[in-house]
């Protein structure tokens, strides 16, 4: 596990690093400019290779060699298909699964399809995306994690789930308090006008004017701290995963546009990556855009790892849990689940559940945990909407 704790003078790195981090180091910040130009100037060829490697990471791939891959489609094309995806397929091959199945029996299109892998992963590895064992390099990851970036703000943007409108709900956050006298640049929505008539009566007038007016005197909140419990685990491989990324990318870019702080816990049965919250949205891109899938659901884990993050100051402090599953390790996963929670409620920190086709008893355990965590629960049924339920949550909570 790779834990990174973020403070505002300090990083510190506690733990082992990820294998990935050894080999290839970081991208120098010549090579991370080159990316962000190339993907932000809708280079074809550019945007088309990150949105393979992203595909490939959700899939849970961080290698390619052509011979295994070929072999694959070859001997067991459903297993195949259910180990890459179809996009993914696609995007190796330039032809649909249903094409590739029905043509994979005739040794010609074989020869063919075999000479078009070899041609897309050397490609891959000429442009420096891949090694030259076939795994995804440190560059490949930052081209992954720009286009990810890139394709969630501009749902954002064409949606309007962010911008001026957004921007506003944000700034303005608060309880309804004292009432003051109307002043110039006080927002309509924040007119006491129970209170504007009730002066109205009291002096005698007729009708409202602008020295009878009263406002509501807004006490902010002050900054929330949120952090992101991103479920990596094996069933939410492909466009599940993908999804979830996005709406990590859109809680980060909009609650740090707002003065927030983010932070972020991927976990599968183990906790892969932790943030404390912080401000720095490059590195909540990155750890966000490299979970892959893997193996099961400890969410008892997630929620004490979360709790450790939170920073000590008196704040608004919140947990997003981001799930498909029940919980499925761990000696006693519901209890264990459920004790996390009330743990967290008891260290002042709320709990929602943002669930993803939840099973019957997923549900109920999720409403069992939001009971405990004062939070919500949303049962998401359509996967366009999960980044505009995270962000629904978020402003629940400012």
């Amino acid at each position: 596990m790779s834990r990174r704790v973020m403070f505002p003078d300090l990083e510190v790195e506690v733990g082992e690093t990820t294998p990935i981090d050894e080999a290839q180091g970081k991208l120098d910040s010549q090579s991370e400019e080159k990316l962000m130009r190339s993907v932000m100037k809708n280079d074809k060829q550019k945007i088309d290779e990150g949105k393979l490697l992203k595909d490939a990471m959700n899939q849970g791939i961080s290698a390619f060699t052509p011979d295994v891959l070929f072999e694959h489609l070859v001997k067991n094309f459903q297993a195949a298909k259910n180990i890459y995806g179809p996009r993914l397929l696609k995007a190796l091959t330039t032809y649909d699964a249903n094409y590739l199945e029905r043509n994979m029996a005739i040794p010609e299109f074989r020869h063919h399809l075999r000479e078009v892998i070899e041609r897309k992963v050397g490609e891959l590895k000429k442009d420096r995306l891949l090694s030259r064992d076939g795994a995804v390099t440190e560059e490949g990851m930052q081209l992954a994690s720009l286009v990810l970036y890139h394709e969630e703000l501009d749902k954002l943007m064409t949606h309007g789930l962010a911008g001026e409108k957004v921007h506003k709900l944000a700034s303005h956050y608060g309880d309804k308090n004292d009432v003051r006298n109307y002043k110039k640049g006080d927002r309509y929505r924040d007119i006491a006008l129970k209170q504007s008539v009730k002066a109205a009566i009291r002096r005698g007038a007729s009708r409202l004017t602008l020295g009878l007016l009263r406002s509501y005197e807004r006490r902010a909140k002050g900054q929330v701290a949120v952090v992101y419990g991103l479920d990596c685990s094996g069933s939410m491989k492909g466009e599940k995963l993908d999804v979830a990324k996005k709406a990590g990318i859109a809680l980060a870019y909009t609650a740090i546009d707002s003065k927030d702080i983010v932070g972020l816990v991927n976990f599968s049965h183990v906790i892969v990556e932790e943030i404390a919250p912080t401000d720095n949205f490059q590195l909540l891109l990155e750890s966000i855009s490299r979970a892959r899938p893997a193996r099961e659901t400890n969410i008892a884990q997630a929620i004490q790892h979360a709790i450790s993050l939170f920073p000590s100051q008196e704040m608004t402090k919140h947990l997003i849990l981001l799930t498909d599953a029940m919980p499925t390790s761990g000696k006693k996963p519901e209890k264990d689940t459920l004790s996390a929670a009330s743990i967290a409620k008891g260290a002042g920190i709320t709990l929602s559940v943002v669930g993803i086709n939840l099973s019957k008893d997923g549900e109920a355990l999720a409403k069992k945990i939001v009971s405990i965590g004062e939070g919500r629960l949303y049962a998401v049924k359509n996967l366009d909407e999960v980044d505009r339920v995270v962000l629904e949550e978020y402003y629940s909570v400012v």
